[in-house]
């Protein structure tokens, strides 16, 4: 089968294997190109407690596949929480590990949450959003010490920028932050919004595209199992000249593990076919 080389599959697709096999799965449907899960409790592909030498046991295990990487989708903790001095320096050694892993993998970028998972702020929502915004603009400097970019999923269901609203005051306060977005499908209509619409509001900043199927209320859907209409969503993508790149991120549960492959192929066969 022949893959748009645009569209690549996140390893959290395949997160019920250890990393080696997710990344012989997605080689043997004919990816050329992964997101590396890194998400504590979504995806245990990359360890939580990450030193340098899992940093290099990780990255050998990836450059051995022979697969491009994208992005490292992590996970820093909560950038909305309120850290004394020791926790802030855990944070800052957890960023530097995982920068070193995009870098060691020659990913483009590290991608990071838009806060915690939860909606109720630990301050009040503009504080926390600024806060949310400080840290990812720091480690936005970080990366591009090494050379590398950083990214935000800036609408997430389950996290503090879980509204339209939510997710436009975070991209306004990283004006000139060098901070890109990252649109998901499933998040953008899980929280009931249009993508022609946060295509429309993001479009310039939009960096990379996570495609996975939903309803309202629930991101958890196979592509063809949802609602999501992602036709019209690619075309407005593409009315704005984003010249990115999309990744399959198949955390689903409407499938068994045993039919994932299948699925992963089908879902590349008719997204290809749309760009």
């Amino acid at each position: 089968m022949s893959i748009s080389d645009r569209l690549g599959c996140s390893t959290i697709s395949f997160r019920h294997l250890a990393l080696p096999d997710a990344l012989s799965a997605i080689d043997e449907i004919g990816f050329g190109e992964i997101d590396l899960g890194a998400l504590p409790g979504v995806c245990d592909h990359v360890p939580y407690t990450l030193d340098r030498a899992a940093v290099s046991e990780v990255a050998g295990q990836v450059m051995a596949s022979g697969l491009q990487v994208r992005s490292v989708n992590g996970d820093i903790g909560d950038l909305n929480a309120i850290l004394d001095a020791a926790e802030q320096a855990d944070r800052s050694e957890h960023l530097d590990r995982l920068l070193d892993l995009t870098a060691a993998v020659n990913g483009l970028a590290l991608v990071l949450p838009n806060g915690a998972l939860t909606h109720e702020p630990v301050v009040d929502e503009q504080t926390d959003i600024a806060r949310v915004a400080g840290e990812l603009t720091r480690a936005a400097d970080r990366a591009g010490n090494q050379g590398l970019e950083l990214w935000v999923e800036s609408l997430h269901i389950l996290r503090l920028c879980h509204t339209l609203d939510r997710a436009r005051q975070l991209t306004d306060r990283l004006a000139g932050a060098g901070v890109g977005v990252v649109m998901d499908f499933s998040h953008v209509v899980a929280t009931d919004t249009d993508p022609a619409e946060f295509v429309n509001l993001f479009g310039d900043r939009i960096r990379h595209v996570h495609l996975r199927d939903a309803t309202p209320g629930n991101i958890h859907h196979s592509i063809g199992n949802g609602s999501v209409d992602f036709a019209a969503g690619l075309a407005a993508l593409q009315s704005t000249g984003y010249a990115g790149h999309f990744t399959l991120e198949l955390e689903t549960r409407d499938i068994t593990h045993e039919d994932r492959p299948a699925a992963a192929e089908k879902a590349a066969a008719y997204i290809g076919s749309l760009l």
